[in-house]
Parts: structure tokens; sequence; C-alpha cells
């Protein structure tokens, strides 16, 4: 839960001009699409810091499945 000065302080920030201008200059970046293999290696470092996932080898329960 926020305290009223954070409240004010966020309400604050929200009206100000500067922040605005800074949303809208990051939204409006080209940025350059990332290659399969730098995808690819992103997923690999992301498995890296969470490490491998127990396998499961119970039914996952499913209802209304169609094709």
């Amino acid at each position: 839960m926020l305290s009223r000065e954070e409240k004010k302080e966020m309400l604050a920030d929200a009206k100000s001009k500067r922040r605005k201008r800074a949303f809208q200059r990051a939204a409006g970046k080209n940025r350059a699409k990332a290659s399969f293999d730098e995808y690819l290696s992103f997923l690999d470092s992301v498995q890296k810091i969470f490490g491998p996932f127990k396998t499961s080898f119970n039914p996952t329960p499913a209802s209304f499945n169609k094709l």
C-alpha cells in the first residue's frame, strides 16, 4: 500500500511534461528486431538463471478441449 506522500509523488510525476516527453521518445524509438539466434541466446540465458524445472509425471487436468 502506498503512503500519502508516495501517492502525491506519483501524481506529480504523472503530470510532469518532461516525463511525458521521455515516454513518448522511448515509445517512438525504432528498435532493431532481434535475430532468431539472439532470441535463442536470450532464452538460454534465462534457463541458466532459473535452472531446469522439475519434471511432472502427473497428467494435466483439462476439460473442454477442442481442435
